[in-house]
């Protein structure tokens, strides 16, 4: 027997009413408001770097305010991805739009890499040309002030992104990180060439591009894996745990779980009693549902599919 269930604002296998509020629309709408808000600090934080670059003529300054500019054109992506998911499923794609999300953070992905390229080369041209910068102490306050917004925003959408369960838009918040320290380089290097040490903002700014690329490698392994159906070994563990809260089951024959967007769908097989009525079947997975929905909040949909241990292999569908 096989029981398909929702978490959603309608359980329409049992006719009753759950919410008024769409869970997934609910934490959509949170990820737009997240992403909103950090385009408009990371876009005055930009706007004030780039006077900054204009009285100082400072190249490093320059490079860190592209960084910031195109952090916060990576809202874009997302925004988009958060939209998408708000449509309802159709009759090509019946599971919704949810992977919109994970394509979204393949793009941002993309844009730390290439962050990090840009990081790069300005950092080795300053060291093959060295370039003199006025007013030092105007472009190392420029420089808090790209930290101090980076990281506000960083802050925020990684905060936001572990509430939603979104790994695109924690990714994001680590990219706003990573130009934060880039911000933090600019700091060093003027404080350097001010001791007249006119190489310091040049290593500093490689040693950060390595940082950058380590981000880069976590993020991609983060999306990546969800792209390919991959979830955290507590989600299953998690699963497990929710059945031993139940009477009637003997055990988890099968755990399966996969995100799409920031929602879990999970397909589990549980052992049960093969003189089970319908009745019994009904309720046992119904229990088994609400122990899921407590365990892990991100739930979606459980498809459950009882096993009795004499039964013939296909089972029956109810």
């Amino acid at each position: 027997m096989a029981f398909s269930h929702s978490h959603g604002s309608h359980d329409h296998s049992h006719g009753h009413t759950h919410g008024v509020i769409d869970p997934t629309i609910a934490t959509t709408d949170r990820g737009i408001w997240a992403i909103k808000w950090s385009f408009v600090v990371l876009a005055l934080t930009a706007a004030l770097q780039l006077v900054v670059v204009f009285v100082s003529g400072s190249v490093a300054l320059f490079a860190d305010t592209i960084h910031n500019i195109g952090d916060a054109a990576t809202a874009i992506p997302l925004w988009v991805a958060f939209l998408l998911a708000r449509r309802k499923p159709t009759a090509r794609f019946t599971y919704g739009y949810g992977r919109a999300e994970d394509l979204a953070g393949i793009v941002i992905v993309l844009i730390i890499l290439f962050s990090a390229l840009v990081a790069g080369y300005e950092a080795i041209r300053r060291l093959i040309e060295p370039q003199p910068i006025d007013y030092l102490s105007v472009v190392a306050l420029a420089g808090v002030i790209g930290f101090i917004g980076n990281e506000a925003v960083a802050i925020f959408r990684i905060r936001v992104g572990k509430e939603i369960n979104s790994a695109a838009l924690v990714a994001d918040g680590y990219h706003a990180r990573t130009d934060g320290l880039t911000s933090l380089a600019v700091v060093a290097g003027a404080f350097g060439v001010w001791l007249g040490f006119p190489l310091a903002d040049p290593i500093v700014g490689l040693l950060i591009t390595i940082a950058i690329f380590g981000i880069v490698w976590q993020s991609a392994k983060a999306v990546l894996t969800r792209m390919l159906d991959g979830v955290e070994p507590n989600v299953t563990h998690e699963i497990r745990h929710a059945a031993e809260h139940v009477d009637g089951i003997r055990a988890v024959t099968d755990a399966k779980a996969r995100w799409l967007g920031h929602r879990l769908h999970a397909d589990v097989a549980i052992d049960v009693d093969d003189h089970l009525s319908v009745a019994d079947a009904i309720r046992i997975s119904e229990t088994f549902r609400h122990e899921l929905s407590a365990h892990i909040p991100a739930l979606a949909t459980a498809f459950v599919r009882l096993t009795p241990r004499e039964a013939k292999p296909h089972g029956s569908v109810v």
